[in-house]
């Protein structure tokens, strides 16, 4: 009896083993398998590092263009503010001279109750207002206000 039980402890710790073997190669089989998801997951890494440098950079040049373009559309805005108020003062002068120019030809109309004046006064009042609608016409033509 003595010689089985040793047989039988025996063949326990060979079945224990071949058990504990049969484990190790399972999980060297899974290290393997963990191994290469870390290169994989390092690869992964390196890749979104390059990426956020990259974006990193594109964000530097776009604040430096939002700065140029702020820059340039401040002076232009100013450019066109000034351009505005030098409009705005022409049309005030074009304004006056259409009044002046009005009250010109309204002077020459003769009046309807009076009597015909002579020939030389109508031809004299007829060539003021012609002589003032050319005025009017060639500084719109020049783009100028008197």
């Amino acid at each position: 009896m003595n010689h089985s039980l040793g047989i039988a402890i025996e063949s326990l710790v060979a079945v224990l083993l071949m058990l504990t073997v049969g484990y190790c190669m399972l999980l060297n089989k899974r290290l393997q398998r963990l191994k290469a998801d870390e290169h994989s997951l390092k690869a992964t890494i390196a890749e979104l590092i390059t990426a956020t440098e990259i974006a990193e950079r594109a964000i530097g040049g776009l604040k430096h263009t939002v700065r140029d373009v702020n820059e340039n559309l401040g002076s232009q805005l100013t450019a066109a503010t000034q351009m505005s108020a030098h409009l705005k003062s022409q049309l005030a002068e074009g304004d006056g001279v259409i009044r002046r120019l009005s009250k010109i030809a309204i002077a020459a109309r003769p009046l309807s109750g009076e009597p015909e004046p002579p020939a030389a006064a109508v031809s004299s009042a007829k060539a003021v207002a012609a002589a003032a609608q050319a005025f009017s016409e060639r500084r719109r033509a020049n783009g100028l206000a008197a």
